[in-house]
């Protein structure tokens, strides 16, 4: 028979799930992307460094964990727990919109990303719709 069931908790407390997710923020400001750009009027090549920005995704890459478990096993958690990654959330939506805001991340993606949507008006220019009623008239079947 076995001695317990299920696997063992992924972090013991809630100070050791936010101090790897320190370490998480802190490995994504080192890593770079380069991409090329060009510039000038002779289309000069250049590499630029580009930041990464923060994903839930990539905390769980570098946690080693599915999103599906950190979900799981945190969600039954303490209220502690529950701050923590509460913060995390907030950190990485924030770093994403201050990015995009900047120019350093793709505006459309990041939107995308946060679930930010435009609200244009593209059928009424501004103006208030008015609604006519309609009218039905019921025509009885003939004999």
């Amino acid at each position: 028979m076995r001695t317990k069931h299920g696997r063992d908790k992924l972090f013991a407390d809630p100070e050791l799930l936010w101090e790897e997710a320190c370490k998480y923020f802190a490995h994504t400001d080192e890593r770079k992307w380069v991409k090329k750009d060009w510039v000038g009027k002779d289309a000069q090549e250049v590499e630029r460094e580009s930041e990464t920005p923060y994903t839930k995704s990539g905390l769980c890459v570098f946690l080693d964990i599915s999103e599906w478990r950190l979900l799981n096993t945190l969600k039954d958690s303490s209220k502690d727990f529950l701050q923590v990654i509460s913060r995390i959330e907030q950190i990485i939506f924030t770093q994403k919109f201050e990015g995009a805001a900047v120019g350093a991340f793709n505006a459309n993606i990041i939107k995308a990303e946060l679930g930010i949507r435009d609200s244009t008006d593209v059928t009424s220019n501004g103006k208030e719709i008015g609604v006519e009623p309609i009218k039905i008239t019921v025509v009885p079947p003939s004999e």
